[in-house]
């Protein structure tokens, strides 16, 4: 149990902004191996991350004052909010993925162009479609059923960081030089790792099997995976295996696929 606690307050240490210093770091510690073995707790960052926006999504609709546009406004400050706690770690994923892939057919190239800090053409369109995917997805929501919403911004974070996990069982990584953002992330996926992150995910099923029951989510939780399958074979095909900014751009179209698949399974039958 000690070492669980380490490995996950070592995930949040590395995949938020949440400061975790002095004598609390000191306990949790730092090596490569228990670097990947935070990998596990992938999904359980994504309950904290998307409790923080949920309660920002709900909390704002219920202060601002009623329009048409209050479930936009909500949407917006919620996403701002999680993107404020991860420092954009998967945006920026999603960025350098679209330029890297949309920017040349030859792998060597594909990776430089992953591996600059600079944004381009693809990049930035698609931070503009998926934020602005999501945003929607949400807002949309919102306006159908308030509590519906709050499940599913929570359960669209945290379902879309086990899928990663997956892609990291299937792929080899790709070890480049110089490149510290991917090295961090390298990690052996094991039987124990998707244990543990599966665990996360069913916990918050379980929990909402009340309001909608497990198999009620199940669509949506299967448009996602699809989606992860895509975008990991195109990965496999196109590079080899994968990268840091592989898993993050995963982790952003798999929220989205999730958002689309309660609103067309769940949503529309309210």
């Amino acid at each position: 149990m000690i070492s669980f606690i380490r490995h996950y307050l070592l995930a949040v240490q590395y995949f938020t902004r949440i400061p975790i210093t002095g004598k609390l770091a000191k306990w949790v510690g730092y090596s490569p191996e228990a670097l990947q073995s935070s990998a596990a707790h992938f999904p359980g960052i994504g309950i904290l991350v998307g409790s923080f926006a949920s309660l920002i999504l709900y909390g704002t609709f219920l202060l601002l004052p009623s329009s048409p546009f209050t479930p936009l406004v909500c949407s917006f400050l919620s996403a701002f909010s999680s993107i404020l706690l991860t420092g954009a770690f998967h945006e920026d994923g999603l960025a350098d993925s679209a330029d890297g892939i949309g920017g040349s057919s030859e792998r060597s190239r594909t990776l430089e162009i992953m591996k600059d800090s600079r944004i381009g053409t693809y990049g930035a369109v698609a931070l503009i479609l998926v934020l602005g995917t999501k945003i929607s997805l949400v807002a949309l929501l919102l306006s159908l059923n308030p509590l519906l919403a709050v499940m599913t911004v929570l359960l669209g974070h945290t379902v879309s960081r086990w899928i990663p996990l997956l892609a990291m069982k299937l792929l080899p990584p790709i070890i480049e030089k110089n490149d510290s953002k991917s090295k961090p992330l390298v990690a052996k996926v094991t039987i124990y790792h998707l244990t543990i992150g599966t665990v996360w995910v069913v916990a918050l099923l379980l929990a909402f099997n009340h309001y909608h029951p497990v198999q009620n989510w199940s669509l949506a939780l299967l448009l996602a995976l699809i989606t992860g399958f895509i975008f990991t074979r195109t990965y496999y095909k196109r590079l080899g295996g994968y990268t840091g900014d592989c898993l993050g751009a995963t982790q952003q179209l798999s929220e989205i696929a999730f958002f689309l698949g309660t609103l067309f399974f769940i949503g529309k039958n309210l």
